[in-house]
């Protein structure tokens, strides 16, 4: 007889039920969420505790049977930028055990997302006795190795070893972050598990392209789509200087979904001006999970032009749309871009390199059969498939 759990994740400055694309939200959230809810689905409990927010959600949330969001209140502002967190870590431990302690709840297992998380996790896991699992998603000490955007600070770094030191397992997401966690941080190999990030099959699937550039106001020319963050490390600068090397009587446009109205969303937008592109981009801002699926399918091409990602989960995204992907070697586009009929790995993310690799892709014959092909090229990933391997590094825990 399977044993039902009663796990409580840790995603403490991030909730789960933030808008996507703004600054400290992307694929952990849907990660978090999707995770949470297949787990859910096979009968054990899950518990999410995340810092209190504007606007206000108060605790708990149900977000279906067995799977609910606990908004733990620092009694400070709870938009604090996300390192100021660190000064209220133990308050928010302590926050979690009087919860805990009040409604009676006993875990099994605690699995904590990101490096804040995991310093509460450290502390929870000898409070509850129970084994810790860590997944960091990032990691500084490689961010600061790619050397783009702001350095990640050593209080970072240092919290992030301790974490690695403290916790029974850690759950990488490609075999290049183990080998990360193995080089900068003197991690086991033995402590380390590579899972996979996932794919919601069911929300992203193909939808007819003539219908979803309607409905996203577009002509017939030719559409490239970059989903992500703005970020630095997501390389949009270097994209859209490709641009301007892709002309013609009707030269491709660019949509470009992620970000909000902060100072990096706007230098963009003024960089489109100076190139003389401002025309041919859209900036569409933050667009909800559930009409992602029009802007995959309206696309030729998908373009991760990263210098980092930890997985890169917008390429499956695009691939169970039907819609191929252009992107740097970065995460885990290896075992994802299998063949040509995926998309292409680009050596590197300049705009020249971009854009050769862009116009090979958008002007080469579609063929129907493809959209399928894609689809089930990334049937692996589904978030059934990844919930399934996490339960089974749950139940190792416990056994040990």
């Amino acid at each position: 007889m399977i044993q039902r759990l009663n796990i409580a994740m840790i995603s403490i400055h991030s909730c789960p039920l933030a808008v996507l694309g703004g600054r400290d939200t992307g694929g952990m959230n849907v990660y978090v969420r999707e995770v949470a809810a297949e787990l859910a689905s096979r009968g054990h409990n899950v518990d999410i505790y995340t810092k209190a927010h504007q606007p206000q959600h108060g605790p708990p949330i149900n977000l279906g049977p067995n799977v609910r969001i606990i908004h733990l209140d620092t009694g400070a502002d709870e938009d604090m930028p996300k390192l100021a967190i660190y000064d209220y870590i133990h308050k928010l431990a302590g926050v979690a055990e009087n919860f805990r302690k009040y409604n009676q709840l006993e875990y099994d297992v605690i699995h904590s997302h990101y490096w804040l998380s995991g310093l509460i996790g450290k502390q929870l896991q000898t409070l509850w006795c129970v084994p810790h699992a860590v997944m960091f998603h990032t990691l500084g000490a490689i961010k600061n190795e790619v050397g783009i955007g702001e350095n990640e600070p050593e209080l970072r770094i240092e919290s992030e070893k301790e974490v690695v030191s403290s916790c029974q397992r850690i759950i990488a997401s490609t075999a290049g972050e183990a080998e990360g966690l193995v080089q900068f941080y003197g991690t086991s190999p033995d402590k380390i598990s590579v899972i996979p990030c996932g794919v919601n099959l069911k929300l992203f699937r193909p939808v007819d392209r003539e219908t979803a550039r309607r409905e996203l106001g577009l002509d017939h020319q030719k559409v490239i789509l970059f989903v992500g963050r703005m970020d630095p490390l997501k390389g949009l600068e270097q994209l859209l200087t490709a641009m301007t090397y892709l002309d013609g009587q009707k030269p491709p446009i660019l949509m470009v979904v992620g970000g909000d109205a902060d100072s990096q969303g706007q230098a963009l937008q003024k960089m489109a001006v100076e190139l003389g592109i401002e025309r041919r981009v859209k900036f569409f801002g933050s667009v909800p999970q559930s009409r992602l699926p029009l802007f995959y399918s309206a696309a030729d091409v998908c373009a991760i032009p990263s210098y980092y990602e930890s997985f890169g989960m917008v390429a499956l995204e695009s691939l169970a749309c039907g819609t191929p992907i252009l992107a740097t070697n970065v995460g885990d586009m290896k075992n994802i871009v299998r063949s040509d009929e995926m998309g292409s790995i680009v050596a590197d993310n300049s705009p020249l390199s971009l854009a050769s690799e862009i116009s090979g892709l958008i002007y080469a014959p579609e063929d129907g059969k493809l959209f399928e092909a894609r689809r089930e090229t990334i049937a692996g990933f589904s978030w059934s498939a990844i919930a399934d391997k996490m339960l089974s590094e749950y139940y190792t825990l416990l056994d040990s």
